[in-house]
């Protein structure tokens, strides 16, 4: 009888056994293919599927001129100069030749009548613009619309086919550090190439321009890359691909899709940009600053100048309140503004806050457009001129100078007994770099120097004829 009962119960366990070894093979062969982790794809092979086809190729032809007499740029150009005549009696007057520059880079079809996303950059100053689908269909494209300040550009191939592969833009705000994402591109040429990688950074600002707001990534990213879309894994665009650091390993930035959505919604309704603007300067709140504030932490943007008869004048901005607040939306820096304001439609009356001596205020502005001219009245004054009157290099500056390239500040006159005097600064110098960091504007002059932190020294390299050298001026 015991016997029976043990020998029931052994076939009972065997079974058991068996079945389990059983449905665990049954699951191993289910999660086949299937992802190993949450989040972890064992292969991005069905997403690239997806994304390639509505990536495409873009090849542009430009045409640069270059002068006849090479010598012309170190000395004022041909008629020009004290050596003008020299150069015209031993070599006559040389025509310049025109020759054609290829360049490469990527673009994302985002719609079917032949809408072609991409950057500003890749297809500027182009005679001829040749987009080639995965399929190796060739079409010559034209440019819809461009805007220089953001790096991104509409262009538009025809429409004589169907269904064209496209691409949906998504929502750049919902990515978070650490999500995967796949870069689709054709660096150094080499068509339909896939990397992926993870979102590294969000809300990056590497002094492109006043609305830098980048996601980094470390999915690789190369020349030609540029204009490609930064995929997620629903295989929706959250951003295009656009700036490397050179030498740098893993450091990819891409404009966001938000952005981009707002961008290329005016580039094909208007073929530009229309742009809010509120008149004033700012400068980043630095630990320091914010002590002098009585803030318990660098916060907002504070206003160093307010332009004469701007919205932001007639609101009642000053000089020295901190904006905390536009539109409903937290400042929390000072690169945060340009954008919210720029996004702004015109003729918007929106609420902003700031501190005024430790104390909120609440105003309303009503924001108008940005145009070239007020920017550049905007820009006029310098946060801190340091004894200088300075000049962007306009081409009647350049032709004084006797300049025909490169950017910078140019110094036109020097107060006597003032700071950039005994810094030995002169008339006709050309300044170009801030405290180590590019100077290609006066604008780019005046967020360097503001960005200075109280009781530091403003570092300035300088050009002067052949010879760069560099000179340190303190606050007066």
């Amino acid at each position: 009888m015991r016997n029976g009962v043990l020998h029931r119960l052994s076939k009972i366990m065997l079974c058991s056994v068996a079945l389990v070894c059983l449905l665990i093979m049954q699951g191993g062969c289910d999660n086949r293919g299937k992802t190993e982790f949450v989040g972890f794809p064992q292969s991005f092979a069905d997403l690239a599927s997806k994304v390639k086809p509505a990536v495409v190729n873009i090849s542009t032809t430009t045409t640069v001129r270059v002068p006849g007499n090479p010598f012309g740029q170190f000395f004022g150009g041909e008629d020009q100069g004290p050596f003008g005549d020299f150069f015209k009696k031993f070599f006559g007057n040389v025509p310049d030749r025109e020759l054609k520059q290829q360049s490469l880079g990527s673009g994302i079809i985002i719609d079917r009548d032949g809408y072609i996303l991409t950057n500003n950059h890749v297809v500027d100053n182009a005679d001829e613009i040749k987009v080639k689908l995965s399929d190796g269909r060739e079409f010559k494209a034209k440019v819809i619309g461009r805007d220089k300040k953001t790096d991104l550009a509409l262009i538009k191939i025809s429409s004589t086919f169907e269904n064209l592969p496209v691409l949906v833009l998504g929502d750049s705000d919902a990515m978070r550090v650490g999500d995967w994402v796949i870069a689709v591109g054709n660096p150094f040429g080499l068509e339909q190439t896939v990397t992926q990688g993870i979102i590294s950074a969000t809300g990056r600002v590497i002094g492109s321009g006043p609305y830098d707001d980048f996601l980094q990534t470390d999915a690789p990213i190369n020349p030609g890359n540029s204009g490609g879309p930064l995929v997620n894994l629903k295989g929706e665009v959250i951003g295009i691909n656009t700036a490397i650091v050179p030498g740098g390993q893993g450091l990819g930035f891409a404009i966001p899709s938000n952005l981009a959505k707002s961008i290329v919604s005016q580039l094909r309704e208007k073929g530009k940009v229309i742009r809010g603007w509120i008149g004033v300067s700012i400068q980043t709140v630095t630990p320091a600053i914010a002590t002098s504030f009585g803030l318990k932490e660098p916060t907002g943007a504070l206003v160093s100048d307010v332009l004469a008869g701007g919205p932001a004048e007639r609101a009642g901005v000053k000089r020295g309140d901190i904006i905390i607040s536009f539109a409903g939306h937290d400042v929390k820096g000072a690169a945060d503004l340009p954008r919210l304001v720029a996004e702004t439609a015109v003729g918007t009356e929106v609420p902003v806050a700031v501190l005024r001596n430790g104390k909120k205020e609440q105003l309303t502005v009503k924001v108008e457009e940005l145009t070239e001219q007020r920017l550049a009245a905007q820009s006029a004054t310098p946060a801190q001129s340091f004894g200088m009157k300075l000049s962007d290099l306009t081409p009647a500056v350049r032709k004084s100078l006797g300049l025909r390239h490169g950017g910078g500040v140019a110094v036109l006159g020097v107060t006597p007994g003032g700071l950039a005097e005994a810094a030995g600064i002169q008339a006709g110098d050309i300044i170009k770099e801030v405290n180590r960091q590019p100077v290609r504007n006066l604008a780019d002059y005046n967020r360097l120097v503001s960005g200075t932190p109280a009781g530091h020294p403003v570092l300035l390299l300088l050009k002067r004829g052949s010879a760069s050298f560099f000179v340190t001026l303190s606050g007066s």
